[in-house]
């Protein structure tokens, strides 16, 4: 069973975007993307135990995560790629910028390991930030998904003897021997506790490499080729995850000629288990029935737009060779399957011709991109080489006819449990289709229903609580008017009675004033009056006074007068 893990955005996306060599000529519009995946940069298995503890007796550097993990780092680089591949879709007209996708644009599924879902997690982080697209993966995790298991599928015994005489013609023409040799020194091999006891013991000797190819395990090797492939993968992680030059591999690797040299042994390794047409067309058959599912079984209309699988080397490896893909060179890379590379299968559109037209990349980081963790844009995109298939010629740039395309699927999965059926078990298969699809439309409708009833009542809930939000703040926001309005009020008539009583206080004050000034000015009139009466009468009284005695003396002098003539007759 698949499970769904939605991840929505981190904030630790970083601008990216996708080289101007993906564009297309104005006739050919993109319609379709599969992008097949290997994991990023993952922790080596060092333990106690393990292979690398047992070829030296050298310390090997700590990880920050357990062996076989995602590093941190490798989550930082798949961001850049998930969003690098964001602009690239946005260029192309397959999503629009600033818009999460639409239902079933994006699918999004990874192997049931740490590294890989996690990888797929970090790939949709960086793509689709704040949007819910889902990764899907199975239940049990730490368990390979059948999808991304290579294992061997084929019991028969003469496809068992045929399978370990390619794997030992394989190893036979490998010419490793002077990178195996300098690996030896690198490690002090000879005094490792692996060649303890043993009187001749060196990653040279190709005939100690035995192969396996047995039905429900993926085809193995022991001896020093799996030693040496070891090895140099963790040389490799520990150069990638930019750990100081004098850490990885003991300050023993100075030059680019001596990785290349290095790196041609884990190429080899994947080359001889999974680059046989016979194993990697058998190992490979689930997961290029999958992919056919989604590139050809599926109406474009209705399938997926984009399609993102992550898995490992080994998947990508045999589906290379299972599709007879041409020999090809990634430039800037020492690394057949790089780290967080993919192939990406694109679906295009001729309009000019009303063609579909296939084409397929490996887009992946440069070794100084992933060491340096180099943000990717425009105008330093990851690095891309077209590639070809025998059987879908290409024109000029790269494209070759869908049919042809298709053709090639069909061959690659022939002999397999997942070979097309022929023409009447197709229509059998076709009446089983239809049946299966009706059930799926009714129990689509019933869930789409059942999903609309409840987004419908969660929707009428979440306004009901909206409103009365709304309500309760309209209220308090009432509340709140009113009250400042009243105070408002009370103020102003506090601030005018206040001007009032003053105005009155002040006219009364003046009134007394006025009162008080023809008061004291009629009180001194009339006391002036009563003063000039008072001193008239004063005068008068004097005067008269003054008057009588005068009168008096006037009668006296006349009596006398006439006492006097009264004596002489």
């Amino acid at each position: 069973m698949i499970k769904n893990i939605n991840l929505c955005a981190v904030s630790v996306c970083a601008a990216l975007s996708v080289g101007t060599a993906w564009g297309a000529d104005g006739d050919y519009q993109l319609e379709q993307v599969l992008m097949l995946s290997r994991h990023n940069l993952r922790a080596p298995l060092a333990n106690n135990g393990s292979v690398l503890q047992q070829a030296t007796k050298k310390s090997w550097p700590s990880w920050q995560v357990p062996g076989g993990q995602l590093t941190t780092k490798g989550g930082i680089l798949e961001v850049y790629m998930g969003n690098y591949t964001r602009e690239w879709l946005v260029r192309q007209g397959l999503i629009k910028a600033g818009e999460c996708p639409t239902d079933n644009t994006v699918y999004a599924y990874a192997n049931s390991l740490q590294r890989t879902l996690a990888t797929a997690q970090y790939f949709i982080t960086g793509a689709f930030p704040g949007c819910d697209v889902p990764v899907s993966h199975q239940d049990e995790m730490g368990a390979m998904d059948p999808i991304f298991n290579p294992v061997i599928t084929n019991g028969n015994a003469d496809f068992h003897k045929q399978a370990l005489n390619d794997l030992a013609d394989a190893d036979k023409k490998l010419a490793l021997k002077p990178a195996l040799q300098r690996l030896e020194k690198i490690i002090d091999y000879r005094t490792s506790p692996e060649c303890s006891g043993k009187k001749k013991c060196d990653l040279s000797d190709s005939e100690q490499n035995k192969f396996t190819a047995d039905n429900g395990k993926e085809p193995g090797v022991s001896g020093p080729l799996r030693t040496a492939n070891a090895l140099v993968d963790a040389f490799t992680l520990q150069y990638y995850e930019g750990m100081p030059l004098d850490q990885v591999a003991w300050g023993q690797i100075k030059t680019a000629e001596q990785w290349k040299a290095l790196s041609a042994i884990k190429n080899a390794y994947q080359d001889t288990l999974f680059g046989t047409p016979a194993i990697a067309r058998n190992v490979a058959a689930p997961l290029l029935d999958y992919m056919r599912s989604m590139l050809v079984d599926q109406d474009k209309d209705s399938a997926p737009k984009v399609t993102l699988m992550v898995g490992h080397d080994s998947n990508i490896g045999s589906v290379l060779t299972a599709l007879d893909f041409k020999p090809y060179i990634l430039p800037l890379q020492n690394e057949e399957t790089p780290i967080g590379g993919m192939l990406v299968f694109e679906r295009w559109h001729d309009k000019k011709a009303n063609r579909d037209l296939a084409k397929v990349e490996y887009v992946y980081q440069s070794t100084e991109q992933l060491r340096n963790a180099l943000p990717l844009s425009l105008d330093a995109p990851p690095q891309r080489v077209t590639l070809q298939m025998n059987g879908c010629q290409p024109d000029a740039n790269g494209y070759c006819p869908w049919d042809q395309f298709v053709n090639v699927l069909n061959v690659a999965l022939q002999n397999t449990a997942m070979a097309p059926q022929p023409a009447a078990d197709a229509a059998a298969a076709a009446a089983k289709a239809a049946q299966q699809k009706a059930a799926d439309d009714k129990a689509a409708a019933e869930k789409a229903a059942q999903q609309k009833a409840a987004d419908d009542k969660a929707a009428a809930e979440k306004a009901a609580q909206q409103k009365a939000a709304a309500d309760k703040a309209a209220a308090e926001k009432a509340a709140q008017q009113k009250a400042a309005a009243d105070k408002a009020a009370a103020e102003k008539a506090a601030q005018q009675k206040a001007a009032a009583d003053k105005a009155a206080a002040e006219k009364a004050t003046q009134q007394k004033a006025a009162d008080d000034k023809a008061a004291t000015e009629q009180a001194a009139q009339e006391k002036a009056a009563a003063d000039k009466a008072a001193a008239d009468k004063a005068a008068a009284d004097k005067a008269s006074q003054q008057k009588v005695p005068a009168d008096n003396n006037a009668s006296a002098s006349v009596s006398v007068k006439a006492t006097e003539g009264a004596g002489g007759q």
